[in-house]
Parts: structure tokens; C-alpha cells; sequence
């Protein structure tokens, strides 16, 4: 079998959780680093390696009667087990699953989008066609999904999340879940300028990365955190009520599934998948 540039990327890992279409990484388009790195505001020797990717599935699955979804994850941790420093998790869709995703406003699946070139670990011609199109795909869906993903974060970090995964180091620390509160302040600090601008900006920008640095590291209380979170979301929240935002309210829906049929033929095409 031909060595694919998933092959070179990811040479030297040994996948111990592997779930989905394990032929994914052979027609993988792009691939970006979407952790606390890529936001800035990884604390050295505390973060793992988070990766996400998007796959063309072949055509037998989109047009087949055995649909096979090309959603494809792996870890270098066994199931189960709680991933730390130098470990890797790397999640994959289909191009169709991550157009989806990315037009309900999803925050993590916009990542790839508008991921600095120094953290995209694998690109073709086809996601960096994807990646020009990120800022058509945004619209005033993104930012509410950013409330709702920070308001879990908030809610995690005060325990009233059931399921949430405890870090009772982190709280034996602190006094409270510091890892939790800086997702929900970036993710407030990041849906505002969604919502203004109409753009990602990553890194988080300067003043707020060390704000945000801040709070991970355990330097203000839990209720300075709260205080922070609180006054941001309130902010995002009336401008998306008060209609202010530049962004469309839905994304164009059929614009962006031509452009995915016109894509998914002209890869099936030139990759000889259509015979």
C-alpha cells in the first residue's frame, strides 16, 4: 500500500484506543493541532497533544447501501484512561460530517479553520480550500454555541455537571477546577470576537491569553474567575440579542453544499475512486 501523509505524520505512535473507519487517515485532507496549544495557553508539562482532522469518504460509503461514517478516533493512552502530558488524541471527520459540525457554530470544529500554519500538521490542496472558506462558514450560530459550551465549562468547574471528570489535584491546588474556568473564559473571550468580527483569532490574542494563563495557573480565586466568565458572557449574550452582529443568522446552507458535492467529485476524480 502507498505511504499516505498521514503515514508520515504519524510514524512513531502506537494508537492503544482506536474507534470508526480505520481507512480514514488514507484520504485525510487536513490535519491541525486544536489543544491548549494552538489557543496559547498550554502550562508546560501539564497538557496533552489534541489533533483534528478531515477525511474524504470514499464513495462507496456516501452512495452505498453499507454507509460506513467517517468518523475515525485514536489515542496513544488505553481505553478508559484519562490522557496527560505527551500523550496524543487525534479525532477525524468526513469532509460532510465536518461541514456539519462546523456550520452549528460547533467552537472546537472551527479550529482547523483558522489554525496559525505553524500548527496545521498535514494539509492538501483540498483543506487549504477548506480552510479559504472558513469565514463564510461562520454565522451568529457560532457565538451562541460558544455560550453554550462555555456555560458547561462554568457549570464543570462548580461541580454541577454530572459525568465531568474530576482533577482532584487541581482542586486539592486551588480550592477549585482552574482548568475548567479557563476553558469557559477563553471560550467567552473567543465567542465575543466571533461575534464582533466575524473571525478566530489563535493564539488567543494578547491581553486576554494571560488573563486566561492566568486562570489555569491558580493566581485568582474562584470568585475573581466567576467574576471574569460572568461579566464576558453577559457581554456576548446582549450582543447577540441586540442584533449588532455582522454575522449572518444562518449560514448559507446551499452554498455550502455545493460547494462540498463539487468538491467530493473533483477528489473521487483526481484519486481514481470513481471506477
Amino acid at each position: 500500500m502507498a505511504t499516505t501523509p498521514s503515514d508520515e505524520v504519524d510514524a512513531g505512535r502506537t494508537w492503544l484506543t482506536e474507534h470508526g473507519d480505520s481507512t480514514s487517515p488514507q484520504r485525510e485532507v487536513l490535519r491541525t493541532v486544536v489543544g491548549s496549544g494552538v489557543h496559547g495557553i498550554a502550562v508546560e508539562g501539564s497538557d496533552d497533544h489534541d489533533e483534528m482532522g478531515v477525511c474524504v469518504e470514499h464513495p462507496r460509503s456516501v452512495l452505498g447501501v453499507g454507509h460506513v461514517d467517517g468518523h475515525y478516533v485514536a489515542r496513544t493512552v488505553p481505553e478508559g484512561h484519562r490522557s496527560h502530558h505527551g500523550d496524543v488524541d487525534l479525532v477525524l471527520y468526513s469532509l460532510r460530517r465536518y461541514l456539519a459540525l462546523v456550520m452549528t457554530g460547533n467552537p472546537t470544529a472551527l479550529l482547523p479553520l483558522f489554525t496559525p500554519p505553524a500548527d496545521v500538521v498535514l494539509t492538501t490542496p483540498l483543506g487549504e480550500r477548506l480552510r479559504a472558506l472558513g469565514p463564510q462558514l461562520l454565522s451568529q450560530r457560532a457565538g451562541h454555541r460558544f455560550l453554550g459550551y462555555l456555560r458547561s465549562q462554568r457549570e464543570r468547574m462548580l461541580g454541577a455537571a454530572a459525568g465531568a471528570p474530576n482533577r482532584p489535584e487541581l482542586v486539592a491546588a486551588h480550592g477549585y477546577d482552574t482548568k475548567y474556568a479557563s476553558h469557559a473564559l477563553r471560550l467567552a473571550v473567543q465567542g465575543l470576537e466571533v461575534a464582533r468580527q466575524g473571525r478566530l483569532t489563535l493564539p488567543v490574542p494578547e491581553p486576554d491569553r494571560q488573563l486566561v494563563l492566568s486562570v489555569k495557573r491558580g493566581e485568582r480565586t474562584q470568585e475573581q474567575s466567576l467574576a471574569l466568565i460572568d461579566a464576558r458572557a453577559a457581554e456576548l449574550e446582549e450582543l447577540l440579542a441586540s442584533g449588532r452582529s455582522p454575522l449572518p443568522e444562518h449560514p448559507d446552507l446551499d452554498a455550502v453544499s455545493a460547494w462540498s458535492t463539487a468538491e467530493h467529485l473533483r477528489y473521487w476524480s483526481e484519486h481514481d475512486l470513481l471506477g
